[in-house]
């Protein structure tokens, strides 16, 4: 199974945001951080955000926060969302298969495909940035976290 681009970065999005812990990033910012063009960055948090997973709050010191279904959220359930529930291939398609009526490989395939849902159904969004995934999210977003000489907590000790 493969993600497509758009899923792969909703789920970077989605981590990003589960270890704001009240920072609230920006579309721009969160972009940056991922090294993705803002673009595609913002139609990815459009997506997220009708699905409830994210919201985003406008004005001075607004940004981007995950809501409490996005903290919960089953990864298996979000990329099943994103991804859709279609066959690995398409048997029935604008050419149907002639092997589509006894073909033990399709069904071999939804089989494989369910497995890889099942896999990811019980990690949820704050699962996912658990130690040592978090720590090191937090330094590559600038909040000084361990990847650039930080403490582990992302914020530094003193006034």
């Amino acid at each position: 199974m493969r993600l497509t681009r758009f899923t792969d970065l909703a789920l970077r999005v989605l981590m990003r945001l589960a270890v704001a812990e009240g920072d609230l990033p920006t579309t721009r910012d969160v972009a940056a951080v991922m090294e993705v063009p803002y673009t595609h960055t913002a139609k990815v948090v459009a997506r997220l955000r009708r699905l409830g997973l994210v919201e985003a709050r406008r004005g001075r010191g607004g940004g981007l926060a995950l809501t409490a279904a996005g903290r919960a959220a089953s990864v298996g359930g979000v990329v099943r969302e994103l991804e859709g529930a279609g066959d690995v291939v398409d048997c029935d398609g604008e050419t149907p298969c002639p092997l589509r009526g006894a073909c033990v490989l399709r069904g071999a395939l939804r089989r494989a495909q369910e497995a890889f849902f099942a896999a990811l159904d019980p990690l949820t969004v704050e699962e996912m940035v658990a130690a040592p995934t978090g720590p090191l999210l937090l330094g590559i977003s600038g909040r000084g976290g361990p990847a650039d000489g930080g403490p582990p907590g992302g914020r530094a000790e003193g006034p």
